[in-house]
């Protein structure tokens, strides 16, 4: 399953110094990585054009977590073939451990079978009855899978892994760290929708990023319903309103609940989630939009470290919001 992420519309990369000897040099660049976009900002004085090293290192993350890579580490632990997992493999999945814990399993990485049976990975969508979502739910769950001696254990060969909640924002902070690590601390890095952004542009503005209106129908044209600054911060909005099909009249969302082995149902739209990693932020906007409103309120009272704006609609269908204190302090358009 490709978890669609929003895209963003991102403002202002234009620098203003006033004098032209001590202006430090914007650096742009995009590309296609996960089958989807990139975009790369920052400001050098050395005028250091990064974009093999991003490609490169996108491409090793590519080798490990893609699904669509036949030869991943991923890939082939899902083959179930004797496999030596690397770093970003263990990163992954320890951070889906941690974000399951703490949701009560609403992010579940082994929930691969699922998402191929309804119809959102490779294969196409199976008949599906209760009695075969039971039985699908008893080969899902992280109480099933453990690394011991760098090696994945499952207890049933028939258990999927899928890290499409969290790789793609996993990426955007392996891009980071990699900026970082040409002391470049000025930066936005964008790759299909997911926002790192570091430091500041030369002008003392913050980088500007817009948080998207939910659209009626799934290529429905791209309006910003809010704004806000970001700073040292990840962004990442998830959503149910851009990937989903329709049958006999009912839409089902490629947001599995690994609880009820369903779409979820609920009439949360997306949830956008202000994070210090773009892998947490990732990862939690998705176990929100499986928790639900209520709930992921009720998780976020005891979270500084993060938070959230929501879109849901109400009885009537009338789009309404609610948003964390720390979003509402930085919306720019109120």
């Amino acid at each position: 399953m490709k978890k669609w992420i929003f895209a963003f519309i991102i403002f202002g990369f234009i620098s203003s110094a006033c004098n032209q000897k001590q202006e430090i040099k914007k650096i742009q660049f995009q590309g296609e990585a996960q089958g989807t976009y990139y975009i790369v900002t920052y400001y050098d004085q050395q005028e250091r054009n990064l974009q093999a090293k991003v490609d490169s290192i996108l491409k090793d993350f590519d080798l490990s977590l893609s699904l669509w890579v036949p030869n991943s580490t991923l890939s082939r632990i899902n083959r179930n073939e004797a496999t030596f997992l690397d770093s970003y493999f263990i990163d992954n999945f320890n951070l889906s451990q941690k974000i399951a814990k703490e949701t009560n399993g609403a992010l579940d990485c082994t929930l691969g079978p699922l998402i191929e049976a309804w119809g959102f990975g490779f294969k196409q969508k199976i008949k599906l009855t209760q009695q075969k979502v039971d039985s699908l739910k008893n080969i899902i769950g992280l109480d099933k899978v453990k690394i011991k001696n760098n090696k994945l254990v499952k207890t049933d060969e028939r258990i999927q892994l899928n890290f499409n909640a969290i790789a793609q924002g996993y990426s955007v902070d392996l891009v980071g760290k990699l900026l970082r690590s040409y002391g470049i601390e000025n930066f936005i890095i964008d790759i299909g929708g997911e926002i790192l952004a570091n430091g500041i542009k030369p002008d003392k503005q913050n980088w500007i990023v817009g948080i998207q209106k939910p659209t009626e129908t799934s290529d429905g044209a791209i309006e910003a319903q809010e704004r806000i600054p970001l700073n040292n911060k990840a962004f990442v909005t998830s959503g149910s309103y851009r990937k989903y099909y329709e049958e006999n009249g009912k839409r089902y969302s490629h947001m599995i609940d690994p609880v009820t082995g369903y779409p979820v149902t609920h009439s949360l739209l997306s949830v956008s989630v202000l994070a210090n990693t773009c892998a947490e932020a990732d990862g939690y906007s998705t176990a929100f939009m499986i928790m639900g409103l209520e709930k992921a309120k009720e998780f976020l009272k005891n979270r500084n470290d993060l938070e959230a704006y929501f879109i849901f609609a109400d009885e009537t269908g009338k789009l309404k919001t609610y948003s964390t204190e720390g979003i509402n302090k930085l919306l720019l358009d109120h």
